[in-house]
């Protein structure tokens, strides 16, 4: 089974968002949001000893993904081959998941009223393409593949020349989107866009501490389902109270 993974060359990256345009347009992103992000660090140091990246930003389909666990309805889930993905008939739409990824790579979507991400392209996976923000980058910045497959390209940018993780000592969670530079150019974003800390609401901390486990010790589909309802209803009244 494949193990999949991606890589940015942050040497190559000229900021010109193709990759950005790409995935909205081929996975019908509304407006205001993204799945991918091209996002500039800014200059940092003191002439001549400047340094400036573009940090290309997405799901980090990561080793430990720390949205799976908030989800009440099984709706975001690890694939084998080490993809996360949501399913739109499962969610719930409760944005719990959305305030516990590390890298802010999740959002409602305001239309299908779901929560939406980068799923490495499946859909083009399954048709033996690559994803579409790799395919249209201009620089061919980008590359992805088999992180398991020791002859492959992502095999051997991440081992052989020690591509890197955006990650932090208080967030390690293995994300599998790797970025290579000359100047330490990974961690200049780490800097600029630190991985921050997974948020779990109250509701998703009880849920997935008490009654989730419960509902599955009973193996009751429709008590389980009442369940969802339930924690789907007490999150409206909590945004309805924020609002």
């Amino acid at each position: 089974m494949a193990r999949y993974a991606m890589v940015t060359d942050l040497t190559r990256c000229v900021g010109c968002q193709a990759c950005t345009a790409a995935c909205n347009a081929e996975w019908n992103v509304p407006a205001g949001q993204a799945r991918t992000r091209v996002l500039p660090t800014g200059a940092t140091g003191t002439f001549p000893n400047l340094r400036a990246a573009f940090y290309v930003a997405q799901c980090n389909h990561c080793d430990e993904p720390p949205c799976v666990r908030p989800c009440p309805s099984g709706a975001t889930f690890q694939a084998d081959n080490g993809i996360v993905k949501v399913d739109p008939t499962l969610c719930i739409g409760c944005g719990f998941c959305v305030d516990a990824c590390p890298y802010e790579a999740r959002y409602l979507n305001p239309e299908t009223k779901r929560v939406d991400k980068c799923d490495f392209c499946s859909g083009r996976l399954e048709k033996g393409q690559q994803p579409a923000c790799v395919t249209t980058c201009t620089a061919h910045a980008k590359y992805f593949g088999d992180l398991e497959d020791t002859a492959g390209p992502i095999f051997q940018l991440v081992y052989g020349k020690s591509a890197k993780r955006i990650e932090s000592a208080d967030v390690a969670v293995g994300p599998n989107v790797y970025y290579l530079g000359r100047r330490d150019e990974a961690a200049l974003i780490a800097e600029v866009f630190p991985p921050r800390q997974p948020r779990m609401p109250a509701a998703a901390e009880f849920w997935s501490r008490l009654v989730k486990p419960l509902a599955l010790t009973m193996v009751g589909a429709t008590f389980l389902g009442q369940a969802i309802a339930f924690f789907h209803q007490l999150q409206t009244g909590e945004k309805h109270s924020d609002d």
